[in-house]
């Protein structure tokens, strides 16, 4: 129990060390919605899920680069116990700003 709790407080554990200011994250396979790639990406936090990720446009593009890519990034407050839990609150919250505002979440503020 004192080894788990000092690993704890010191960062080491089974994933190796790991530091508050820089949470595992972990991307889940992207959802399809509108013509729009959400891809929940949440900050874990010690069994806690901070609600963030990416809302993506894919942009049909010419030549040998192919299509171009719009992004915004998705961060909330929200804090999950469950992983897929977490990913499930991301795509309804990136689904709502998607039928709310479209594509303007990509225009510079």
């Amino acid at each position: 129990m004192l080894k788990k709790l000092l690993s704890g407080l010191f960062g080491a554990g089974d994933d190796g060390p790991k530091s508050p200011k820089s949470p595992k994250r972990r991307a889940a396979d992207p959802v399809e919605y509108r013509g729009y790639l959400i891809v929940s990406e949440p900050d874990d936090h010690g069994g806690q899920y901070r609600v963030s990720g990416w809302i993506r446009k894919p942009l049909p593009g010419e030549g040998e680069e192919g299509s171009q890519l719009l992004e915004h990034r998705f961060e909330r407050s929200d804090m999950v116990p469950g992983r897929e839990a977490c990913d499930q609150l991301m795509i309804s919250k990136a689904q709502r700003l998607i039928d709310e505002i479209g594509d303007e979440m990509f225009k510079p503020r």
